[in-house]
């Protein structure tokens, strides 16, 4: 355990990152939540503001492969550290092993400064030896090539070896190692424009008008998907705050075009919270019809409908109710559209939460495919003849997704794919895919740089 409640309060960037690197390992944080705490509650300007969050970023993406090259240096374990020791050093190895842009003598100066502030002179001493030592012999470093394939994509790229194994498996080596590589690439910030109040060409003209250094472009794959850098905190953003536009990744957009709610349609979203879906699918049904969003926790449906307020959105009706009981709680009504956007393992958004995969473990995808299976049983009873039940999520296992579908169709024969799903994807989608009568699409985060994402459509039998 590390003395992280006797530590000083954080100087700079790098003190501030290792606090919150501390707080992700200690506790098992959020590192987003953990490094958004951190940062509202600091001073730092927006150019350390920026090297803070690519450190803890930057290091927890390269977890595994920083304490590799760590105990090339030390002659204990790297877990045998205190937890602030270990951290000012991990980040240390990612500046200089990942960065270019900060001269070397600059971190092993920095690293040792801290290091003389919080803790004694025989630290200071082991940190200034250990990184002098990596800077002479950087040969050491290198992942060797002689290593078994599953070991060495696991150090080249920083997975666990059982996620790069299970990849293997479903992918193939040339998939799993682009999907590795593009994990660690840091995410772009898209935006969804709001079609009840503007076009995308709109949305982009406001942005750029807004922020003299924004850079704004359209999306490859969707009509209403706009990527944004250089603006700022996109709370305070004029664009953002008057409703023209909301955060959602590019993949995360397909699912309303899957749903393909028409205006007038009743439509049932069950583990709704955010409402990033939920809102997307009243704007595609312009505003005109019912949505009713189900999630387990209230103050949840709140930031639904906090969310359609600022959209100007009025179809929405939040309900708190465990989604597995809909059913119940709606009394026997049922909805020409479902969507279950199931809970699941994340590991389709490892870019945006590098610490997902270090907390996740084989047997979390087994366990939540129960609750996931039991979710789409559910769903399916809420759906009206002739209707439609669409299943999402955000994860590129097996057994949440294409698996967990043909067990549902093998045990419901009156189910089947809905072979009609890809006339409502964009069309860059379809040409990438190019299977018009599956019925579902699994979408890796290298194919668009987007989340990985499974949609799937399901219909009852004629």
């Amino acid at each position: 355990m590390s003395k992280r409640n006797s530590l000083p309060e954080p100087a700079n960037a790098r003190e501030l990152a290792v606090r919150v690197l501390i707080d992700v390992e200690e506790k098992q944080a959020y590192s987003n939540l953990e490094l958004k705490n951190a940062l509202g509650k600091s001073s730092l300007d927006r150019r350390d503001i920026g090297l803070a969050t690519e450190l803890v970023y930057g290091t927890l993406s390269r977890l595994n492969t920083l304490d590799w090259m760590l105990g090339k240096f030390l002659k204990q374990p790297p877990g045998k550290l205190e937890g602030w020791v270990r951290n000012l050093l991990r980040i240390s190895f990612y500046q200089i092993s990942y960065l270019d842009r900060i001269p070397e003598r600059a971190v092993v100066h920095e690293a040792v400064e801290i290091a003389k502030r919080w803790g004694h002179k025989g630290i200071s001493g082991m940190v200034n030896g250990v990184l002098r030592t990596r800077l002479r012999e950087p040969g050491k470093v290198q992942v060797p090539e002689s290593l078994p394939g599953v070991k060495r994509l696991s150090l080249l790229h920083s997975h666990p070896e059982w996620m790069v194994r299970e990849w293997i498996e479903q992918y193939g080596a040339e998939e799993t190692e682009k999907m590795c590589e593009e994990n660690n690439r840091p995410p772009e910030l898209s935006l969804r424009a709001n079609r009840l109040r503007v076009t995308r060409d709109e949305l982009i003209e406001q942005i750029q008008k807004q922020v003299t250094d924004a850079q704004v472009r359209p999306s490859s794959i969707i009509a209403e998907g706009v990527i944004a850098q250089d603006v700022g905190n996109i709370g305070e953003l004029p664009a953002y705050t008057s409703g023209s536009c909301t955060v959602q990744d590019e993949s995360s957009m397909l699912v309303a075009h899957a749903v393909a709610p028409q205006p007038g349609m009743s439509v049932l979203d069950l583990c709704a919270a955010p409402g990033g879906k939920t809102t997307h699918m009243a704007e595609r049904m312009n505003n005109k019809g019912k949505i009713v969003a189900l999630d387990l926790h209230p103050h949840k449906i709140k930031l639904i409908e906090a969310n359609a307020f600022r959209l100007g959105i009025s179809i929405i009706t939040g309900k708190q109710a465990d989604s597995r009981k809909a059913d119940e709680v709606l009394q026997g009504e049922a909805f020409d559209r479902v969507l279950l956007d199931a809970p699941c393992t994340g590991l389709g958004v490892i870019r945006r939460k590098p610490d997902i995969k270090w907390h996740k473990w084989q047997e979390d995808a087994k366990a939540i495919s129960a609750v996931q299976y039991e979710l789409l049983c559910t769903a399916a009873r809420l759906v009206a003849p002739d209707g439609r039940l669409v299943y999402s999520t955000c994860t590129v296992q097996a057994e949440e997704n294409e698996a967990l579908i043909r067990r549902f169709l093998a045990e419901h024969p009156e189910w089947e794919m809905d072979g009609d799903l890809m006339l409502d994807m964009p069309e860059e989608i379809r040409q990438k895919y190019d299977v018009l009568s599956r019925g579902y699409v699994q979408i890796l985060p290298h194919h668009f740089h987007t989340d990985g994402f499974f949609i799937s459509r399901l219909r009852k039998r004629k």
